[in-house]
């Protein structure tokens, strides 16, 4: 009895051993969307951590992000998505409260057609910034944390049009992220006559998670543990440096003017005060 006791508990911890978790997100847009590529990259560091098997893939079909966040919500399809927080977004999904780019997503620099670059030597104040047009998505975060400070704000719900806007001048500049305009300015398909403002940037505390359904609990605690790990030991730190650091020295941000706004739409259990979590621009150079 007893040895049919332990050859059970065997075949029980060999079976949670062999189990796989099957991890799907969004597929990218499109073959030159790089936009998954670290989070991606990201997410299998965390499954590492953990010494469980998995397999990580994207989706079937290609899904704008509020479509996936509704997919995520009616659990088909992915079992995990990336996104700035909101307070909305908190109470509709699990996120797991790790900043996965350091809050990078709330520092912005600002595509404009290359026949612009004149007219925003004249925006000294932040006054005269809002008199600008931006363009976003339409149900991007960001798009009312611009609005919730004066900006009138041009939209559409498809990512590439958003460029075409810009250079239809339905709008004057695009904020774009440091961890997505260097990508999207060297892309043939997105930066024809366009370029990257060199003496402005837009800064607002902001937050992009991984999000899980709210059923989801033991995967929402995998992906934290995971990652917590590789914080602990150094290996998030050098994913974010391998994948930034150009992106940050190219932008030249001490040499920027910098104007600040303001974020009413972040949780109140945004991890601020973790300063480990988030890109300081005035300290040594990370990794450093």
């Amino acid at each position: 009895m007893i040895k049919s006791l332990a050859v059970f508990a065997l075949l029980v911890t060999f079976s949670a051993q062999a189990a796989t978790w099957r991890i799907t997100y969004p597929r990218p847009m499109s073959d030159s969307d790089k936009r998954s590529i670290y989070p991606v990259k990201l997410l299998a560091l965390a499954l590492e951590q953990t010494g469980v098997q998995y397999s990580l893939m994207p989706s079937e079909r290609i899904m704008l992000q509020n479509k996936a966040l509704k997919r995520l919500m009616d659990s088909r399809d992915v079992n995990v998505v990336w996104s700035v927080t909101d307070k909305q977004r908190e109470q509709q999904l699990l996120p797991i409260r790790i900043p996965i780019y350091k809050g990078l997503i709330g520092w912005r620099l600002l595509l404009i057609r290359d026949d612009m670059p004149a007219r925003f030597k004249y925006v000294q104040k932040l006054e005269h910034l809002i008199k600008l047009i931006p363009v976003q998505g339409r149900d991007w975060p960001d798009t009312k944390v611009l609005q919730a400070n004066g900006f009138n704000v041009t939209v559409d719900n498809a990512y590439g049009n958003l460029f075409n806007l810009l250079r239809r001048a339905q709008g004057d500049f695009f904020p774009r992220s440091l961890v997505e305009v260097w990508d999207e300015i060297d892309n043939p398909a997105y930066n024809s006559d366009l370029m990257v403002e060199k003496e402005i940037a837009i800064r607002y505390p902001a937050a992009m998670y991984f999000f899980v359904n709210k059923k989801s609990r033991p995967l929402a605690n995998l992906l934290e543990k995971g990652i917590e790990k590789a914080i602990a030991d150094g290996s998030f730190e050098q994913l974010f440096v391998h994948t930034f650091q150009a992106k940050l020295d190219r932008a030249n941000m001490p040499n920027r003017h910098v104007f600040e706004l303001e974020n009413s739409f972040l949780p109140t259990a945004t991890p601020l005060e973790r300063k480990e979590l988030w890109y300081h621009p005035n300290e040594q150079k990370q990794g450093q």
